[in-house]
């Protein structure tokens, strides 16, 4: 299994187990959306108000998916000033998750088709 150079090898078990518990924080459409949105904040973040506006969670339902997320490593929070900025960090991470599955594309069919790739 190819690995981004940045993690660490795994074992295949240790992998599947990091890899179902990354997946399992990204479980819910509110979570998802959250990471989404950070990512597409790029690295500078956003405020949890700011957050909360775009995607439309708020409150203590808010917190909660972000504490989710960053427990799986997907995301940090750093009080800056007032504010809580929350943003996306683990790039290396998502990436790592879509190889896990797409890396094993394919691999017990007998032909391959030239028109087959998924990047």
């Amino acid at each position: 299994m190819k690995i981004d150079s940045h993690i660490p090898a795994l074992t295949d078990d240790l992998d599947l187990t990091l890899a179902a518990s990354s997946f399992a924080a990204l479980g819910s459409e509110q979570r998802l959306s959250v990471l989404r949105t950070l990512v597409r904040a790029g690295p500078e973040g956003l405020s949890i108000g700011t957050l909360g506006e775009r995607t439309g969670v708020t409150g203590s339902t808010l917190t909660h998916h972000v504490k989710v997320l960053a427990q799986a490593g997907l995301v940090t929070q750093a009080r800056q000033g007032r504010s809580i900025i929350c943003a996306a960090v683990a790039y290396d991470t998502v990436r790592h998750l879509s190889e896990f599955l797409l890396n094993e594309c394919c691999a017990d069919c007998a032909t391959l088709t030239k028109d087959h790739d998924h990047g």
